[in-house]
């Protein structure tokens, strides 16, 4: 066994670059679990074999001056550069607004950056990837942040209730009751941005709707930004109802992720439908989210690799 003693640069901060807790520390020593890591002020010392730890010393000097330069210092930045990637770097420029207690709102990786980009060139916008990747965290965001500069009257929010594995009719109480949960994380999105009794007040007046996917039947949406969430699981004649549903002054962004369709086997993705359909249409954009969009717990991440590499394996 060998041990290497790394010293931090002076001008990092510490509680940056060991974030609360020792975060950054405890993931590094499970990134490299056959060294041990001691971190005391800016020493840090490593010791194990010889390979490791100099490897090791390498990505801290990385880590470091990403440090430096940034003076931020995320998970995900420390598992990019310890994989060998360009970490994503994070500026005051990527806040789309501040939610509840200032908190920024942010557009945290660069496929989160292009939808943000094209929400501002075009009316319809199709977000399409894995769970985590924060497009419809995103897509709501912008939806708040155009309704606050009064670019629009405002938001409506849909999601078809099609459920894995559950029946409505078997789910107790009336029928706000077995609807809810299916929107729930719509309201999750809301209120990191809305304090509660503003909120509460918006929803009251019809500000923002939240309302399942059979309910816009028959509406003409203007002057509002409409956000159709899991669309992976609507039929090719709701996604239609839908799309058409668009009014004067208004926007639209379609999420969904095509790997977690919960349709029966014989129905095809309404979403997988547009996407062929209108995919030479003028005016309209696609994002195509992906695993490094992941802003979830970092297991997210391996899990929906894993998955993947089981559907190339066994389609």
């Amino acid at each position: 066994m060998n041990e290497i003693i790394y010293n931090l640069p002076e001008n990092i901060d510490t509680t940056i670059f060991y974030s609360i807790n020792n975060a950054n520390i405890i993931l590094l020593k499970k990134l490299f679990p056959t060294v041990k890591l001691v971190a005391r002020g800016h020493t840090i010392k490593l010791v194990g074999i010889t390979e490791e730890i100099v490897l090791l010393e390498k990505r801290l000097k990385q880590l470091a001056a990403f440090c430096a330069a940034t003076n931020t210092l995320t998970e995900s930045n420390i598992t990019d550069i310890v994989k060998g990637h360009q970490p994503t770097i994070i500026s005051l420029n990527d806040t789309i607004l501040h939610g509840v207690g200032g908190k920024a709102i942010m557009a945290r990786s660069e496929n989160q950056k292009k939808l943000v980009k094209e929400f501002e060139k075009n009316d319809l916008l199709f977000a399409i990837g894995p769970a985590g990747s924060g497009k419809t965290y995103t897509a709501i965001a912008l939806a708040v942040k155009a309704l606050k500069n009064k670019e629009v009257k405002k938001i409506i929010l849909s999601r078809p209730a099609v459920e894995a594995g559950e029946k409505l009719g078997f789910l107790p109480g009336d029928m706000k009751e077995k609807i809810d949960p299916y929107l729930q994380p719509l309201y999750d999105a809301l209120q990191d941005m809305i304090p509660a009794a503003k909120l509460t007040d918006y929803i009251a007046h019809g500000i923002i709707q939240i309302a399942p996917l059979a309910f816009m039947r028959g509406r003409t949406l203007s002057n509002a930004v409409i956000i159709l969430d899991e669309a992976q699981n609507t039929s090719k004649q709701q996604i239609k109802m839908f799309l058409t549903r668009m009014g004067l002054g208004s926007k639209m962004i379609i999420t969904g992720d095509l790997t977690q369709i919960d349709l029966p086997i014989s129905q095809k993705s309404g979403l997988k439908d547009a996407l062929e359909i209108l995919k030479n249409v003028k005016g309209i954009s696609r994002v195509e989210f992906n695993q490094k969009d992941i802003v979830r717990h970092k297991l997210v991440q391996r899990i929906v690799d894993a998955y993947e590499q089981n559907e190339e394996k066994h389609p």
